[in-house]
């Protein structure tokens, strides 16, 4: 799947990922492979992506939303905290 993260700064993250997990406003939830189209608001905490080689990336995000459709995920967020 592609994924790409944006602030209204920046993009902060674009590549191939496996998996990602996002801190939903009503829970946290994972996209994988062929996940069904959606738009979801998104509560702050953290973005856990699990890259091709099986590599974990994670930000943290003050808030956002999050789109999937045909296994393209665009994430745009209201910024990223520094770790």
């Amino acid at each position: 799947m592609k994924i790409e993260i944006i602030t209204p700064d920046r993009n902060i993250y674009s590549g191939e990922v496996r998996s990602v997990r996002v801190p939903g406003r009503k829970g946290s939830f994972q996209v994988l492979k062929d996940h069904a189209p959606i738009i979801s608001t998104l509560e702050a905490g953290p973005v856990i992506m699990a890259d091709e080689q099986g590599n974990e990336l994670r930000y943290d995000i003050t808030g956002g939303v999050i789109e999937v459709k045909k296994n393209r995920i665009i994430l745009l967020a209201d910024s990223v905290l520094q770790g």
